[in-house]
């Protein structure tokens, strides 16, 4: 709560005097107060502003000596735990200014839910400034106060709205914790590229003119385009942003970080779809929380305790893609001066000896033309290693020649594993693998529930915070351990099947560059890992996907002569 209750006290005006009565023949001046919000478990129905305003104005026409001073106070969809809101504040600015000096409720929870703060409110602030207080549905009037019954009955209801207020706290926390676990978005607004399904609030749905923006900003990443680039390409076709985006669609969006009038594309916001796993069907919540319902303040939570869903909703970018732009942003990707996208082999290049990314160095020739040269930076710091110099121009025809090569041969691989029709592999051991996955993936939903089940024991005040967070580490181990013999399980009957079915997924993209004529940036991040340069010059292109081309190879290595002719 603000510190405005301790404000100096306005001049008296005519109309009251210091013990708040009225001179002959003045009015009090009221202030109808309305408050609503469902986080206080309130009933829209009868709690609404409209049933609230009219029970205050047919209060009020049967009083001779008060009068409604103007338009209402409202707060609609404020909590009465805090007593920050804008409507509240107003009210109190005209209360020092002297404008108000009765205030007319519904009821005492009206007022705030606070038990604290409402008494001060009542018992300190409104008798210090000559405020006539009245709650009507708790027949409460300060000018009629029955000091015997008042001073019990009022401190009591008001404890009764505190502890209401955390009671529904507790409960709408669980119902969010169970919505989470359930794959539901509990955010009020669906990220960029996604809209709420009409019929299903908690539900994500693509909204396409938003995911074209998404696509492109994932191909463009990997084409090379900085994201200062990028976000200037957008500005510049007049592409809104995400916030702008909200704004014409008609959501009713509020921030505090936005300071021109009409926000732009930044790297920062570029950054952050390029970051988002959302794009993949994965919801992340519970990144946050608050220590109680009276505290407002928000801290991070350490990542094991996200609540994350996979496949949860359609995706918007393929996997591989993302997992690739992932791996681009982890590297040294720096642009030079006056550029909107990186080097051809930025980020790419590692030194054969020393693990160090190797650097461009200009070097001017006889004929004045400047060089391009790559070198070991850790040597050109002057801090060991030798120069593993190689020419920008030997370096772009190796890497072409070896690549479309290793194309070649990803396209003979895939004729052969699609000529045979069944590869042979051993069935029963594939079925007691498949077995032993389903027994884990039972065994992870268990532990979600018993995750979940915990947490409710301990807002429930069931079990201690110590008990608490160590059940909860215990599990947190569980579900670890259980999802890395998943992933084993999952890898030993990929290993089974001998590429099979994932054998098509990998050579795509390498067939997609069937006859590459010229290496462009997509090309090189999407079929290289990365570039080892050696000393004279000499290379090892690292390709993606260098497992499956090796199990693939010893694959038909096995297969009879016949098997592996292809016609």
């Amino acid at each position: 709560m603000r510190n405005n209750l301790t404000a100096a006290r306005p001049p008296i005006h005519a109309n009251f005097s210091r013990a708040g009565l009225l001179s002959d023949g003045q009015l009090w001046q009221a202030a109808d107060y309305v408050r609503l919000s469902k986080d206080d478990g309130d009933k829209e129905e009868s709690d609404s502003v409209v049933n609230q305003k009219e029970l205050i104005a047919s209060f009020v026409s049967r009083q001779k000596d008060i009068e409604l001073a103007g338009p209402s106070y409202v707060d609609d969809g404020f909590s009465g735990v805090n007593f920050d809101r804008p409507g509240f504040q107003r009210l109190l600015e005209d209360i020092k200014s002297g404008r108000i000096n009765c205030v007319i409720v519904k009821d005492l929870s009206r007022l705030g839910r606070n038990y604290i703060e409402t008494g001060k409110l009542i018992e300190h602030f409104f008798p210090y400034m000559g405020v006539r207080f009245i709650a009507i549905n708790d027949n409460y009037d300060s000018q009629r106060h029955n000091s015997q019954t008042d001073d019990l009955i009022v401190p009591f209801k008001n404890l009764i709205n505190d502890a209401t207020s955390a009671d529904t706290s507790r409960k709408i926390r669980s119902q969010f914790e169970v919505k989470r676990q359930k794959g539901e978005c509990i955010a009020p607004f669906a990220a960029f590229g996604y809209r709420k399904d009409p019929e299903d609030h908690n539900r994500l749905l693509v909204d396409e003119t938003a995911a074209e923006v998404v696509r492109d900003i994932f191909k463009w990443k990997i084409e090379g385009m900085s994201q200062q680039g990028i976000a200037d390409r957008l500005n510049g076709m007049g592409v809104p942003s995400p916030l702008e985006y909200k704004k014409n669609s008609g959501s009713n969006f509020r921030t505090t970080f936005q300071k021109n009038h009409k926000t732009k594309w930044t790297p920062v916001s570029v950054g952050r779809i390029l970051k988002n796993d959302l794009y993949i069907g994965v919801l992340t919540q519970g990144k946050s929380t608050s220590p109680n319902y009276k505290v407002r303040e928000r801290s991070f939570k350490p990542a094991e305790e996200w609540v994350r869903v996979e496949q949860n909703h359609e995706a918007i970018i393929k996997e591989a893609d993302f997992r690739l732009v992932a791996s681009l942003l982890k590297k040294d990707t720096r642009i030079g001066s006056g550029e909107d996208a990186v080097y051809l082999f930025s980020g790419m290049l590692v030194c054969g000896d020393c693990g160090e990314t190797l650097i461009r160095k200009y070097v001017p020739g006889k004929d004045g033309v400047k060089y391009v040269y790559h070198v070991c930076n850790t040597h050109k710091k002057g801090a060991g290693c030798t120069s593993h110099s190689i020419s920008d121009k030997a370096l772009h025809e190796a890497v072409f020649h070896t690549i479309a090569a290793h194309i070649e041969a990803c396209e003979k691989i895939g004729k052969v594993l699609a000529a045979i029709e069944d590869m042979p592999f051993q069935q029963m051991d594939a079925l007691k693998i498949q077995k032993q996955i389903a027994e884990r993936e039972a065994e992870l939903e268990k532990l979600a529930g018993r995750k979940l089940r915990l947490h409710e024991n301990f807002d429930d005040g069931l079990i201690s915070k110590d008990d608490y967070i160590s059940f909860r580490a215990a599990f947190n181990q569980q579900v670890e351990d259980a999802e890395q013999a998943l992933v084993n399980l999952n890898q030993e009957l990929s290993d089974i099947v001998n590429n099979r079915e994932a054998g098509t997924l990998w050579i795509e993209h390498f067939k997609k560059y069937h006859n590459i004529q010229s290496l462009t940036r997509a090309a090189v991040v999407e079929l290289i890992e990365r570039i080892v340069v050696f000393e004279k010059g000499r290379i090892e292109v690292i390709p993606r996907y260098k497992n499956n081309y090796e199990n693939a190879l010893r694959y038909i290595s096995a297969l009879p002569a016949d098997e592996r002719q292809v016609g």
